[in-house]
């Protein structure tokens, strides 16, 4: 009897132990995977800050009337899925920005070579057209550590806010400064969230102003910052684990 339960604990430990390093493995593989795909986009960043300094970069055309900006026409060569850059100073948010409207979210799980990534790449909800639409929703997934989106995290805090009042975010032929209005909470999933998501073209000014002051409501602080109708919105979303299904937003008006 002892030594047959002895083998059933031997057995029992060499499950535990094959568990525990198949689970290590996987932990491993996570954090490599993410190591080298946060190697990728910082090599993606340095084209574009070498492309800015040198006079010599080529032009590259978007359509007949427009050309793209020079520190972006190589990338988009190599993806035309791209539709613009985001970056807030003083963090590491510093990535291009994706748009797939008949793949929605197809950047949710995919970085900039189309290949698999638990980081994803920031990207455009399908129904926001770049040039046209007051609000453009704008997806990235929260990384610890400050990766993607979850740069975001900070905003939480005023005295953050405070020292990084404004988001650049260029389409492929424009810069574009926009200033913060409300960083807020919410939930999705759920009739006590707001969809915030849903507002991306207003049909009056009584529409925009509707969403500017639900934001206002939900603000997690006082910005002193407001938009009238007109101004254009970039939103931006990312999850948020205090709720359950919860999301940290950052709205913003495009400075004239």
């Amino acid at each position: 009897m002892k030594k047959y339960v002895m083998q059933i604990c031997i057995a029992a430990a060499v499950c535990l132990l094959g568990a525990a390093a198949f689970c290590g493995y996987h932990i491993y593989e996570h954090y490599a995977h993410e190591a080298e795909q946060t190697e990728a986009f910082e090599q993606i960043a340095d084209k574009v800050e070498q492309a800015q300094m040198d006079e010599d970069t080529p032009q590259v055309p978007l359509n007949e009337e427009e050309t793209i900006l020079p520190e972006y026409g190589e990338l988009f060569l190599q993806n035309t899925d791209m539709v613009g850059w985001i970056s807030i100073d003083g963090t590491k948010l510093n990535y291009p920005v994706m748009q797939t409207p008949n793949e929605p979210n197809f950047y949710l799980k995919h970085n900039f070579e189309k290949e698999y990534s638990d980081l994803g790449t920031p990207y455009v909800q399908e129904d926001c057209d770049i040039a046209q639409s007051d609000n453009l929703v704008i997806y990235g997934h929260h990384i610890k550590g400050g990766k993607m989106f979850g740069a975001l995290e900070d905003y939480k805090a005023k005295s953050f806010y405070e020292e990084h009042k404004t988001i650049q975010f260029d389409t492929l032929t424009q810069h574009g400064e926009y200033e913060i209005i409300a960083v807020f909470k919410t939930v999705v999933y759920s009739p006590e969230g707001f969809r915030y998501y849903d507002f991306v073209n207003a049909e009056n000014a009584e529409a925009f102003d509707e969403y500017i002051a639900k934001c206002k409501e939900l603000a997690l602080y006082d910005t002193g910052v407001t938009a009238e109708y007109g101004d254009k919105l970039i939103t931006l979303s990312t999850c948020e684990y205090s709720a359950q299904n919860g999301r940290l937003v950052v709205v913003a008006k495009k400075v004239s």
